[in-house]
């Protein structure tokens, strides 16, 4: 007996493969600078590693420096639901890294450029990623920059169009641009300054009549029915249409995510997203223009970087977010709706947003709370997921119906009847953003809205147009979660924010949750406690006067901060006040 015990230990050892790094070179593959289109080799690539590799072998793929060009014809095709982006499907995906651990990519600052409409990078069902040393870019973006050469008021305006936009008059007289598989009638825009790449002062969005327009020169055309006196000649105006199809770096259901200076140039949608991931670290990565000559005036359609739905801990360190067409980073979950009330221990919870849904939302185990929508404030206990079954669909993958069951009785007064919002507490991250600067972007800075421990520290926040930092929390519209608890704001800079009007934008900070009938609200949604959110230490540069904004909190400190005031721009905003508090309790305020 004893000899067939140590014979079996002896076979289980020999047949147990050791784990090992597998180094691949792209250049072995044929994957090389300068390839007409590298998709499907990576394609091939990618599958040939995943059935060579272990579990726990260490995976390395290396780029050698040069340019690397993807096209959709060959593409790996996958159907994503990604968070707040549009859910057409199929994607087309440049590297897909699915089911793989302990993967490293190498880029030795290679250039990955896309053409037409791809997903550069997918992560999904991963663990133990590391991106480093790469830079992502669009060969023809889908915004078509333009620049103001006369304004002739009521006469129109003439622009000149940027050489590598693709475009024609249609036969309406409508200006149109396209690229590979694409083709687009901007309606809407973002003016920068021509010196500074800064958003126009007081522009927000712009629209613009281009009905009407005709060529007066080569690439130059006069546009009769556009007529904006904010637009002096230089105004370079970046115009866009409304969709997001993807982000340019898409994270989903992995742990342990390092992106280590990785700049995205540009992508149709976010520049990186992630949902229901588990640690996730940028370090000295940006979404950011190719340097001070680029002749470029925008990088993503959306924001730089969104996480939603995640845990651990979020960390964006050494940063450059600039000129994108939203936020820097925002921190968040997604309440469900309830739609549904079966039993006392079942709610039946529905994806509302038009651009969140179709993802996994939560699992047995998570713990919840339950919030309603007209006031924010919290009903009932907080309860635990027994079961969690998505009812438009087999399974959760493009689902927005979920029959959740509870290991509780549920409050009474949760029903459809009355708007309730459902939160998932167990996917709610800590978030450390740090070191990082945040120019010239459209509608704000940095949004965060996770009831776990939050720090932003020694950034700079330069003309992020909107407001520079926002606690929001919303059941209503975005269906964003949700209460701030512990959030230090500490030894930053604002330069000059609120140059143009967006939503939630009361004060340079804004602690604005979107709460329908706050004269009805009882309780407090933001903080808790005495203390809950401190803003200390900093500086604001400003030629306006709303420096804090604050909505239905309980416990905000603001002390140690410097207020400059400059003349840089005329003042405007229509709140006058220094510190505008809105069901406000336990707040130390010393200007």
């Amino acid at each position: 007996m004893l000899r067939c015990l140590l014979s079996l230990c002896l076979a289980a050892l020999c047949c147990a493969a050791p784990a090992k790094t597998r180094r691949y070179l792209m250049r072995d593959m044929g994957i090389c600078p300068g390839t007409t289109n590298v998709s499907p080799l990576m394609a091939k690539a990618l599958a040939d590693i995943r059935r060579e590799c272990g579990a726990k072998d260490k995976v390395v793929l290396v780029f050698e420096p040069g340019t690397y060009a993807f096209h959709p014809t060959g593409a790996d095709s996958r159907e994503y639901y990604i968070s707040n982006h549009d859910q057409t499907n199929p994607k087309l995906v440049g590297i897909a890294l699915e089911d793989m651990n302990h993967v490293t990519i190498e880029g030795h600052g290679a250039e990955l450029l896309f053409h037409g409409r791809m997903l550069p990078i997918s992560v999904v069902r991963c663990n133990d990623v590391t991106l480093k040393d790469l830079r992502i870019d669009f060969a023809t973006p889908h915004i078509a920059q333009v620049r103001v050469e006369k304004n002739e008021g009521r006469g129109g305006i003439t622009f000149s169009v940027a050489p590598w936009v693709n475009y024609r008059l249609t036969p309406d007289s409508l200006f149109e641009h396209s690229g590979e598989g694409w083709t687009l009638r901007p309606s809407w825009g973002i003016a920068f300054e021509g010196d500074t790449r800064r958003v126009v002062y007081r522009t927000s969005d712009i629209g613009f009549n281009l009905k009407g327009c005709h060529e007066t020169a080569p690439r130059t055309i006069h546009a009769p029915q556009w007529r904006d006196e904010r637009l002096v000649p230089g105004t370079v105006v970046a115009m866009r249409g409304w969709g997001r199809p993807t982000p340019g770096l898409f994270l989903t259901h992995s742990t342990d995510v390092t992106v280590k200076n990785v700049q995205i140039h540009y992508a149709e949608g976010m520049g990186i997203l992630a949902q229901l991931c588990t640690d996730i670290r940028l370090d000295g990565s940006g979404i950011c223009l190719r340097g001070k000559d680029d002749p470029r005036y925008f990088t993503t359609q959306a924001d730089a970087t969104h996480f939603s739905g995640c845990r651990g801990r979020i960390v964006s360190v050494n940063g450059l977010y600039e000129n994108m067409m939203d936020d820097a980073i925002n921190v968040h979950g997604t309440y469900l709706k309830v739609i549904g009330r079966p039993d006392d221990h079942t709610l039946v919870g529905r994806y509302m947003h038009g651009q969140s849904w179709g993802f996994t939302w939560g699992y047995p185990g998570d713990e919840v709370q339950f919030v309603r929508s007209k006031t924010m404030e919290l009903v009932g206990e907080r309860a635990r997921i027994v079961s969690i079954t998505p009812r438009d669909k087999a399974t959760d993958h493009g689902a927005r119906e979920f029959v959740i069951r509870f290991d509780r009785p549920l409050d009474a007064a949760i029903t459809e009847a009355e708007g309730f919002g459902i939160e998932n507490l167990t996917w709610t991250p800590e978030v450390y953003f740090a070191h990082n600067t945040i120019r010239h972007n459209r509608a704000r800075g940095a949004l965060f809205s996770t009831p776990r421990r939050t720090v932003a520290e020694h950034n700079v926040f330069d003309h992020t147009s909107g407001t520079a930092i926002l606690l929001c929390g919303d059941c209503n519209g975005w269906y964003e979660t949700g209460a701030c608890r512990d959030v230090v704001i500490r030894k930053n800079v604002f330069i000059n924010a609120l140059t143009s009007l967006f939503q939630f934008t009361n004060a340079i900070i804004s602690i604005y949750p979107e709460i329908p009938d706050l004269n009805s609200q009882q309780l407090y949604f933001h903080g808790g406690k005495k203390g809950a959110i401190r803003i200390e230490k900093n500086v604001f540069d400003t030629f306006d006067a709303p420096v804090l904004y604050a909505k239905s909190v309980n416990g905000l400190t603001f002390r140690g901060n410097t207020i400059r005031q400059n003349h840089d721009f005329p003042a405007f905003h229509w709140n006058k006040q220094r510190f505008l508090l809105e069901r406000v309790i336990e707040a130390d305020i010393e200007e």
